[in-house]
């Protein structure tokens, strides 16, 4: 095989009676039959862990009479065998080069030639996979490396110059890299300046600013003909939300009613203008809002505010909001969307399934008219869920007839019409444009006028109006005078703007980009939607407002509704703004009962996906999420809100930690008859083991999380041959086994300096212990994982740059050499 071909190489076995030449600078060769080893050494044989029946081709493969050589440097296999000694930098390289004809080189020269572009990023076997790297090109200038001598690929000047500016880049990105830093002289135009100036972008800061504001992308594709279905959405969407919205203020977050609608004022206009997902609409939830309410309940119990007091507790509002658009502007800013993963799916099912529970129990006092015996009992609102289901259950009798009446039809009307659209929206769908809760709210407010129920002890919403008399009153969050509640507020609002912009998540996910729907440039991005969204939630924040975020029912809404851009959200603010200045008064006589039903409709749907999510994971198994579930839902309704909180995130960040620092090294073996290897503790019967080796693979990057246990699954490995074994099991390995030990890191594409030092010391003890130490499928010289190799000392203390080698089968070609060198030079013959 010649030296530039990187497949692999059949394994050799030991040679019979090698042949021996002096070393280079001595007198001339001498008859090499006296120099020949007694005993061939015997690690290239492969044994199978059950006795083969074998039929004499090891044997055979012994005597196959391999010549070897002897020089200053070590062993070497001699020409006779068609292997060449190249010397690089001092140290040897083992090539193989087959005789073949010079018509078979000159064709193989001229497809590879032609074949440039499928040619192997790097010498040796490649298992890359679809991410595979690119090879360099021909004499390319813009490329990153330059050709060294052909002896491989080297930094250029400039590439060094770029790393001063590559911590910028992968902090802000290479947008807003390139605004902060700007385009140093002598140094390399980014990736994105080369593409937008070879094909032709005559604007690249115009495209920046399409990207980072998509307004300007999807303004200049609107047609007339988007506008019928945006304006047919954006008012069937008020008609469900804006009533929900005052539901959510009075109820949920016990601040003023217009405060919800606030929400929908700002948050849909700024996210049509940031936002990547075009037919998402923001606006306040249900958890959000309970969240908001547990800040200003816990702020009543401290003395910090009262009950009674709307414009402290509109303030609470608008800090809690405000520092949740804080947290995730920051997380977008410093390009944290990927902690959407960092909640479980068990975490968030259990706990908004909890949420729903307790949106159900703590809407039943106002919908049985108890409201003003729970203030005369005191405590009740402010206990736990089981707290007041005992309230309801020693008061029932205080029950109020007509509250219950039209909370409780008001109820089973909303369910029956959801139900129905349901059915028959397959077939009609025009029912989806039926605006059923509208229907509702309209008609109760026209019957308490008309019936006067308001004055038979039916609760009516009453005046709406701000708590400062200004339509929008503008107070900034953090004000020195809001300590106090930015202290109460901190825990929680990180909280609701995790599981917010998870939800956004979500919902953007299942619409998708603007490419689905004719808006061509729109793509959906994590790190923009952060942006987007914390935006939008601070400037909510300065009205006093409620946390908004993406939801799922309502983006479907509008898309199925006819939604297809993100005018229909400019034009839901529009007419919410139409409805603070000119529609409050009719929102008088609106009973309380009825926000309460249709709260308890949204708690409904939060709790009817549990029964699916618990009977899935019953079927696979899944007892750790099944616990998880059911601790957090307990501790949510035995305790409170905050605690199943606590608990959750506690347990869910355990979970990944653990994940991620727990080491997954393999031994591996080799599948009989090809140059294939596996993981051995899968099938160690079907596979072959090398005599006097331990071969580990590393199928991960090395950090400081997972290399604390390093150390004690390599241990494992070498007394048992598998790291499932319990430490107390006596050593069942024969130590011969551990002569040699060959890692396998190609799947190390990443190392950190702790993750260097602790491989530093595994290959140190190692060596103290005289095994020999490789290195297979190793990332490139110029690599940042080779560079710490090299500075960590590992590459010194293994015997240098011999020791990493381009595959398995050529590491135990090299144990092999140096085990003949160790064997002729202690016994010379």
């Amino acid at each position: 095989m010649s030296a530039g071909n990187s497949g692999p190489v059949p394994p050799r076995s030991p040679p019979d009676a090698p042949s021996i030449s002096t070393p280079r600078s001595s007198t001339p060769s001498q008859p090499s039959a006296r120099y020949a080893p007694a005993q061939p050494s015997g690690l290239r044989n492969a044994h199978a862990l059950s006795p083969p029946q074998g039929d004499g081709a090891a044997d055979d493969a012994a005597k196959s009479g391999k010549l070897i050589e002897i020089d200053d440097e070590g062993l070497h296999p001699s020409n006779k065998d068609g292997i060449t000694p190249v010397e690089d930098d001092g140290a040897t390289q083992v090539e193989a080069d087959l005789d073949e004809p010079p018509e078979a080189t000159e064709r193989r020269r001229l497809l590879g030639l032609q074949q440039w572009d499928h040619a192997p990023a790097h010498p040796g076997p490649c298992n890359h996979g679809t991410l595979s790297p690119h090879p360099i090109g021909h004499g390319d200038n813009d490329s990153y490396f330059s050709i060294d001598s052909g002896l491989g690929a080297t930094p250029t000047p400039d590439a060094h110059a770029r790393r001063d500016d590559s911590h910028v880049e992968a902090v802000f990105g290479e947008a807003i890299s390139e605004g902060l830093i700007g385009h140093r002289q002598g140094t390399k135009p980014s990736t994105t300046q080369q593409l937008a100036r070879r094909h032709g972008v005559k604007h690249p800061r115009s495209m920046y600013l399409t990207y980072y504001i998509p307004f300007f992308q999807w303004i200049q594709q609107y047609r007339w003909s988007y506008l019928q279905g945006d304006v047919i959405a954006a008012l069937t969407m008020a008609s469900f939300y804006i009533p929900m919205s005052l539901s959510y203020a009075s109820n949920l977050g016990h601040i003023p009613p217009i405060n919800g609608l606030y929400s929908f004022v700002f948050n849909p206009l700024i996210y049509a203008i940031l936002g990547s997902c075009p037919q998402m609409v923001v606006g306040p939830e249900a958890a959000g809002s309970l969240l908001v309410g547990t800040v200003v309940k816990s702020s009543v119990d401290k003395g910090h505010s009262y009950d009674d007091d709307a414009i402290v507790n509109a303030r609470i509002a608008g800090v809690v909001t405000g520092m949740a658009g804080s947290v995730i502007l920051i997380a977008g800013l410093t390009r944290l969307g990927f902690l959407d993963s960092v909640l479980s799916r068990p975490f968030l099912r259990g706990f908004i399934s909890a949420i729903g529970f307790v949106i159900t129990v703590d809407q039943l006092i106002p919908e049985m008219g108890l409201s003003q015996r729970a203030r005369e009992v005191g405590g009740v609102s402010h206990g736990s869920s089981v707290d007041k289901i005992q309230f309801l259950v020693m008061n029932v009798k205080y029950s109020h007839g007509l509250t219950c009446a039209v909370a409780f039809g008001s109820f089973a009307i909303i369910m029956t019409s959801r139900e129905i659209k349901r059915r028959l929206q397959s077939r009609y769908p025009g029912v989806a444009y039926v605006p059923d809760r509208f229907l509702v709210v309209l008609l109760s407010a026209i019957f308490c006028w008309k019936f006067d129920w308001d004055k038979k002890g039916l609760a009516i919403l009453g005046e709406v109006r701000s708590s400062t008399g200004s339509p929008f009153p503008i107070q900034w969050p953090f004000q020195f005078s809001h300590m106090k509640h930015v202290r109460d507020a901190l825990s929680t609002s990180f909280i609701i703007g995790l599981l917010g912009f998870f939800e956004s998540s979500v919902a953007a996910k299942s619409l998708g980009g603007g490419d689905n729907h004719g808006l061509q440039g729109m793509t959906l991005s994590p790190n923009r939607e952060l942006v987007a969204l914390g935006i939008a939630n601070i400037v909510g924040g300065c009205f006093m407002a409620l946390p908004a975020f993406g939801g799922y029912g309502r983006s479907k809404v509008n898309a199925s509704t006819g939604g297809k851009t993100p005018m229909s959200s400019i034009l839901l603010s529009l007419i919410t703004i139409l409805c603070v200045l000119y529609l409050l008064p009719y929102f008088y006589y609106l009973p309380k009962a009825v926000l309460s039903a249709m709260i308890s409709v949204v708690a409904w749907s939060l709790i009817e996906e549990a029964p699916h999510d618990i009977q899935f994971f019953y079927r696979v198994r899944g007892w750790s999420e099944l616990a998880l579930m059911f601790l957090i839902f307990a501790a949510t309704i035995f305790y409170s809100l905050p605690l199943g909180i606590a608990i959750g995130i506690g347990l869910s960040l355990i979970s990944v930690i653990r994940h991620s620092t727990r080491p997954r090294i393999q031994i591996l073996g080799r599948v009989p008859g090809t140059d294939r290897w596996e993981n051995a503790e899968n099938k160690p019967e079907s596979l072959e083991f090398i005599e006097g080796c331990l071969i580990v693979k590393i199928p991960e990057p090395l950090t400081f999380a997972n290399t604390g246990e390093l150390k004690n699954r390599l241990k494992r490995l070498e007394l048992y041959g598998t790291t499932a074994a319990h430490p107390a099991l006596p050593r069942v390995r024969n130590p011969e086994h551990n002569k040699n030990v060959i890692f396998d890191v190609h799947g190390v594409t990443g190392l950190d300096g702790s993750g260097a030092q602790v491989l530093a010391e595994i290959v140190g003890d190692y060596r103290d212990r005289r095994v020999r130490v490789f290195f297979s499928r190793v990332s490139p010289e110029e690599s940042r994982v080779f560079q710490l190799f090299e500075k960590s000392g590992i590459v010194d203390r293994c015997g240098g740059h011999r020791h990493f080698v381009h595959s398995v089968d050529e590491a135990l070609r090299m144990t092999e050499l140096e085990s003949l060198t160790e064997q002729f030079r202690d016994d010379p013959i």
